[in-house]
């Protein structure tokens, strides 16, 4: 009688062990599968003419809040940097992010905006081992042998060339205050609009005319992703998609915004930032 009482007592801490250590299996398992749906990304930001890493200061805290790396890059002569403008190239620009990027382990999520999309496509041509997945954020697109200056002159709708006011020895370009905000943030709050302008300094020119030349043919293969701004003034939406279209991206998005919505809505650039990286 006590034996059988006893198995019957014994039944059903077994069942409530088993199923505690089924609850813990499961538990377990979900966290992994969450941890790997979602795995911390290195994202290196790459910034464009007339800004500096402050461009992206909103869109980093974003991705930094979500677990991700972010490496912001200030290109020569761009923030606190005093480089010389007659000794600032496309390729010093480019070595600058390749420096960058070699040093960082492993594989990296590669977005440049506006400028800086014709800066990460050099890069990308000489490191592509290094880029993930390549982003333009309103960027310019070069093919070979192709400058900015080339794919500016398809733009006769942009606000950008008639702002420029050249310096005497043609080092560098400038664009006053009172033009800045149309051009490049026509959308923005006070808080954006002060950035910009408190920020404003000359931009070396020369770049600008220097041809980006691709000469690996793995750059080819690394993914890439273009985010379309639909109310851009200074690199417009036509000019946008002629670029994608000569490129032959596929992935494409877009964002009701000016050229600077990293600025402007950073919380949808980092979403689509962080959708593009998965």
């Amino acid at each position: 009688m006590k034996t059988h009482l006893g198995m019957r007592m014994a039944r059903p801490l077994v069942y409530l062990g088993l199923l505690a250590i089924v609850t813990l299996l499961t538990f377990s398992s979900c966290s992994k599968d969450d941890n790997d749906d979602h795995p911390s990304k290195t994202f290196v930001l790459v910034h464009g003419a007339f800004q500096a890493p402050y461009a992206w200061q909103f869109v980093k805290t974003k991705l930094e809040a979500g677990g991700n790396n972010v490496v912001v890059v200030e290109l020569p002569g761009h923030g606190q940097d005093q480089t010389d403008p007659k000794k600032i190239t496309i390729n010093t620009y480019r070595d600058k992010v390749v420096a960058a990027i070699n040093a960082i382990n492993g594989p990296v999520v590669l977005v440049g905006h506006s400028l800086g999309g014709a800066i990460i496509t050099a890069v990308t041509d000489t490191i592509p081992d290094k880029v993930e997945k390549l982003v333009y954020l309103a960027g310019f697109v070069p093919a070979n042998n192709q400058s900015i200056l080339n794919l500016t002159t398809m733009d006769p709708n942009s606000m950008f060339g008639p702002a420029l006011e050249f310096s005497a020895d043609g080092a560098t370009a400038s664009i006053p205050n009172d033009k800045i905000i149309p051009v490049f943030a026509q959308d923005a709050n006070d808080e954006v609009k002060k950035l910009l302008m408190d920020n404003n300094r000359p931009e070396p020119i020369a770049p600008q005319a220097d041809k980006i030349f691709l000469k690996n043919p793995a750059f080819a293969g690394v993914p890439k992703y273009y985010i379309q701004t639909i109310q851009d003034h200074a690199i417009t939406i036509d000019l946008q998609k002629k670029m994608i279209s000569t490129a032959g991206i596929k992935n494409i998005y877009s964002v009701e915004s000016g050229h600077c919505p990293m600025l402007t809505q950073a919380d949808k650039v980092s979403e689509l930032l962080l959708q593009i990286a998965k």
